[in-house]
């Protein structure tokens, strides 16, 4: 009898991006939608939320626009607001070691809570922490 494979490995040569593989708009969505969640609900990311303010809106449309272009997909966000200067964009905010793995811890947890496959997960996970690390815009 032969083993039938994983849809995560069965999927993955036959997707061209990474928004195809992770399962395109709607996937990016809950992914988005499920880090905002997490931030609110999780008490180990209370400084990542404290640094978002009140309302997540709109940085959940923006992070959805970004990841959908950054993964291979459409190009929301740089249509709408041009390059994506992130380094520049979050200056205004204090990024250190607390807050870039937080980020990066959230972002793991959803994905893994709205079933990215796991190889892409990893791969994503190590690009989020360099963006991440390159982020940092204070010591500790």
């Amino acid at each position: 009898m032969e083993s039938t494979p994983s849809s995560s490995a069965a999927e993955a040569p036959m997707a061209t991006t990474p928004f195809e593989w992770i399962g395109g708009e709607e996937r990016v969505r809950a992914l988005t939608e499920r880090f905002y969640d997490l931030m609110d609900l999780e008490p180990g990311y209370a400084e990542l939320r404290a640094a978002h303010g009140s309302d997540l809106g709109q940085a959940r449309q923006k992070l959805f626009m970004f990841l959908c272009g950054w993964l291979g997909g459409p190009s929301y966000y740089t249509d709408q607001f041009g390059h994506p200067r992130l380094r520049a964009r979050h200056m205004p905010f204090a990024i250190g070691i607390k807050e870039r793995d937080q980020w990066v811890a959230c972002m793991d947890q959803a994905m893994g809570e709205t079933g990215v496959p796991t190889d892409l997960r990893v791969r994503l996970k190590e690009s989020f922490m360099g963006t991440a690390d390159w982020m940092r815009n204070k010591g500790v």
